[in-house]
Formats: structure tokens, sequence, C-alpha cells
């Protein structure tokens, strides 16, 4: 499996950090009695990195200022590639990154942390979204998706689609796939799953950068979702959680057809390998796209925080220890999904977890 799973680009982002104040400075010594986590806690934190996780960041930020009104939390949503290195450089206390570090970069944090600590926090569904009246949902195999995304097929009535829907009223209308105008972390992802899933019908290689031309391209999530939305015959790919009105696809999985879902994007993480030989502490995925595993859904976009087990200050290392608790929690996770449509991490990857959040500053 190709490094780079998600490159997000965010142009402009560096211009456009996002803070956070965490509490008012009032109520700086009436720390909450009944917070459960946190209290007692004072200090600011600097993260930086993928621009994917900036509606989780705003959300976790704000609650967390809840429990620990004397802590600033700021978060750039640079971009993966930028958080990486402002990371490794220790011009951050945690980062955030869409394809998880290796190589140099690996190293680099290794020297910089001493006990890197790096784990899954933010897992979103990819939906194939599609525009055709009176119909709701298809089902579609790995190869007939990709073949129609290389335009190989063109018929909204071909023999590939009516096998699997039977039943659904399809008109004969061409095909008008659209896809992403600009590099794009969701292209990379949905281009990995299908060179993953369906390698002998997606001959292309893994990039952020569309390779077909001849279909409608349009520019970021909004540009796509109005796309599919002005055509009829349209289909393309873009977060879940834009995916609206628009119908969409039962993917084919086994024997089974999974339709996306919180649960079935997060189980993708439990049925996928956790990569050797990168630290104790660094739960990095190659991500299962071609799993069988009944109920999975395997398109989906997963981010990583990084975070140290030795920071120069050891107060530095408490705040980032509470804040990735918090990150991970149960809370913390269905605070993302109201905010963004993410997918809750397991209870089963939560445990795993937390050796690693334990690890976070505790050789400070």
């Amino acid at each position: 499996m190709q490094r780079s799973i998600v490159r997000r680009t965010a142009a402009g982002a560096a211009a456009a950090a996002l803070t956070v104040v965490l509490g008012a400075c009032g109520a700086a010594n009436e720390s909450s009695g009944n917070s459960d986590q946190g209290s007692g806690l004072s200090g600011t934190l600097d993260g930086a990195g993928a621009s994917s996780q900036e509606a989780a960041q705003q959300a976790w930020r704000a609650a967390f200022s809840e429990q620990n009104p004397d802590v600033t939390v700021n978060y750039s949503p640079i971009g993966s590639g930028g958080g990486r290195e402002r990371f490794v450089n220790g011009a951050s206390d945690f980062g955030g990154t869409d394809a998880a570090l290796e190589g140099e970069e690996l190293k680099g944090a290794k020297q910089r942390c001493g006990t890197l600590v790096e784990m899954p926090v933010y897992v979103s569904p990819v939906a194939v979204a599609f525009n055709l009246d009176g119909i709701d949902e298809l089902k579609l195999t790995p190869e007939t998706i990709a073949k129609i995304f290389n335009q190989k097929i063109t018929k909204w009535n071909a023999e590939a689609i009516k096998k699997t829907n039977p039943n659904a009223d399809l008109p004969d209308l061409p095909i008008t796939p659209v896809n992403r105008s600009d590099e794009s972390g969701t292209t990379e992802n949905f281009v990995d799953y299908l060179s993953t899933a369906a390698p002998n019908a997606w001959p292309h290689e893994v990039s952020g950068n569309w390779p077909v031309s001849g279909g409608e391209a349009a520019k970021g999530t909004s540009g796509v979702k109005s796309a599919i939305d002005a055509g009829q015959g349209t289909i393309g790919y873009l977060d879940a959680s834009q995916a609206g009105d628009l119908g969409t696809v039962a993917v084919g999985v086994g024997g089974e057809f999974v339709s996306y879902s919180p649960e079935a994007a997060a189980k993708v993480l439990e049925v996928s390998e956790r990569k050797t030989g990168q630290g104790e502490h660094v739960y990095a995925y190659d991500l299962a796209r071609d799993t069988t595993e009944s109920g999975t859904y395997p398109i989906v976009l997963v981010s990583y925080g990084m975070a140290c087990g030795s920071y120069d200050d050891a107060n530095t290392g408490e705040l980032v220890r509470s804040y990735f608790e918090y990150l991970i929690s149960e809370e913390g996770q269905q605070a993302a999904a109201d905010a963004a449509g993410s997918a809750p991490i397991s209870a089963g990857l939560r445990e795993k977890l937390q050796p690693a959040v334990e690890a976070i500053g505790a050789s400070s």
C-alpha cells in the first residue's frame, strides 16, 4: 500500500490558523470540581496539521475548554505535510496528519520525541454519491465502481449495474463522473480504494490528483456536491457528511453490500493491519480496503494525532496527554461526529490506544 494515503493541501490555511481560547480570565481560579479530565491544568498548547481535522478540532477544543478553563489550545489547519514538518522540527506540541509518519520524517520525530506517539483520532467515510431521479441507493461492486470512474461503463442501464440492482428502474442515460479538480486527500483515499479493491479495473497510480480525463471536474467538496446536484446521471465521491439528499452507493464487500455509516467506517481499523517496526506507541495502519469482513465500509479517510513521550517542559507533556485522552474518549469522538460527521473509533480500539496516551509526556 502506498504511503501517502492522504495529503490534504489547505491553501492559505497558514494565514487562517484557528485559535480557541479555552476559558475566561475571570474564571481562572474557579476550577470545575466535576470536570472528568484536566482539572487544575493551565498553560498553552500549539498544534498544526491536517485540514481534515479542522471541524473536529474546533469541537474538541471548545469542549475541552469547559473542563480546563485555564488552558489555551491552538490548532493551525495547514495541511498534513506542514503539520508533520512542524512537529518533527519541534515547532508544535502536537500534530495532525492524514498520512502516518514514515522514512526520514519518522526518524526525525523519534529523535525529537524519544518515544513517539501516533494514533488514529479521526475517521471519516467517503461516500460515492449520484443523482438519478427516484433512486436513493445502488449496490455496486468495487469493479463496477472502478469501471464507472475509469469511463469504461458509460450508461446507467449497463449490465454490470443492472445485475446487482435488478429491481431498480435504471434509465438509458449517460453516466457523468465528477471528480476533484484540485489535489485532494479525498481523491487519494478514493483512488487508493479503487487501486486496492479493484486492481484489474483500475490501472492508475495512487495520487491526490485525479488521473482520468474527460469527466466533470470541480474544486473542493462543495464543488463536487454542486456538480452532482446540478446534473442528471452524475456520480462523484465526497465526504459522507456532505452527501445530503443525493443517492449513495452500497459498496460490495465480500458477499454483501455495505452502506456507509459511522460504525461501518470505524470497523475498517478493526480489520486492518497495524504497521510493524514503527515504534511501541505508533498505531499506524495499512487500511484493509479489500476486506471481506461483514459490515465494513472500506472507503474511509483516517487521520492521526502525533505527540511525544518526552517534552522539555513537563507541564506541556501533561497538557498534551490530557488533550489526547479527551480526543479518543467516547465523549470526544462523539463531539467530532456531531461536528464533522466522522466515525467514532470503537471501544476496542480505544482500549488498545490507551497505553499510548499514557506514554505522552511520561518521560518529561
